[in-house]
C-alpha cells in the first residue's frame, strides 16, 4: 500500500475539487478526522497496517462531497474503488475501508473496532473546545445549500438533540472528550434558556 502518494493524491482532489460552499464538510474537516484518527489509533494502540487503513478510510470518508451531499458516502466508496487499487490496496482492504466509510453515514453504525475508532474521529469535535465553531460551520453549510434552514434557537435545539443521543464507541474517545461533550450540551442548553 502506497499510503503517502494516496494521502497527497485525495488531499490534493479535494483541496483542488470541493465546493467552496462546503464550510463543514471541507478539507479542514477532512485533516481534522485524519488528526482525530491518528491520535485515537495512539491511544488504542493498533497496528501500523490497521492504522494505515484506518487513515486511509479518514482521508475518503467525504469524499463522495466531490460529487454529491445526500449519499455522499456510498459515492466515497466508489471513490475508494477507483482509485485505492491504482495505489496497490487489495481487495481485502478496500473492502474494510469502504464499510467503515459508510458507517460514518448518521446515525452512525460502527461495528467493528476501525469502525469505532473512524465514526469517533469524526465527530470528535463534540466534546472539543472548538466545538461551537465547527457547528455554526455546518449550519451555515446547511442553509446556502438549502439543506436545512434554521433559526439559531432551532439549531441550538437539534445541537441538543444530537449531543443528548450521541456516545463515544472507544474508551480512548470517551476519556478524552466526554467531560467537554457533556459541558459543551450543557452550554448550548443554556443558550436556549436565554433565547425564550
Amino acid at each position: 500500500m502506497k499510503y503517502t502518494e494516496v494521502r497527497d493524491f485525495i488531499i490534493e482532489k479535494l483541496v483542488d475539487e470541493l465546493a467552496p460552499d462546503l464550510t463543514y464538510h471541507s478539507i479542514d474537516h477532512t485533516l481534522d478526522v485524519l488528526n482525530a484518527a491518528g491520535n485515537l489509533a495512539e491511544l488504542e494502540k493498533i497496528s501500523t497496517h490497521d492504522r494505515i487503513i484506518l487513515e486511509t478510510a479518514a482521508l475518503f470518508h467525504d469524499s463522495g462531497m466531490l460529487t454529491t451531499y445526500i449519499g455522499h458516502e456510498e459515492a466515497g466508496v466508489d471513490f475508494v474503488r477507483q482509485y485505492l487499487p491504482e495505489f496497490g490496496y487489495k481487495k481485502q482492504d478496500i473492502d474494510i475501508i469502504s464499510d467503515m466509510i459508510i458507517t460514518t453515514k448518521l446515525p452512525q453504525s460502527a461495528t467493528t473496532y476501525l469502525e469505532k475508532i473512524l465514526c469517533d474521529a469524526d465527530l470528535d469535535y463534540l466534546g472539543r473546545e472548538d466545538f461551537f465553531m465547527i457547528a455554526h460551520q455546518l449550519r451555515y453549510e446547511w442553509n446556502i445549500l438549502n439543506i436545512r434552514r434554521t433559526t439559531l434557537r432551532e439549531w441550538y435545539e437539534l445541537q441538543i438533540m444530537f449531543l443528548e443521543n450521541h456516545n463515544f464507541f472507544t474508551p480512548s474517545a470517551r476519556k478524552l472528550r466526554n467531560e467537554k461533550k457533556e459541558d459543551n450540551l450543557k452550554q448550548v442548553k443554556e443558550l436556549v434558556c436565554f433565547m425564550k
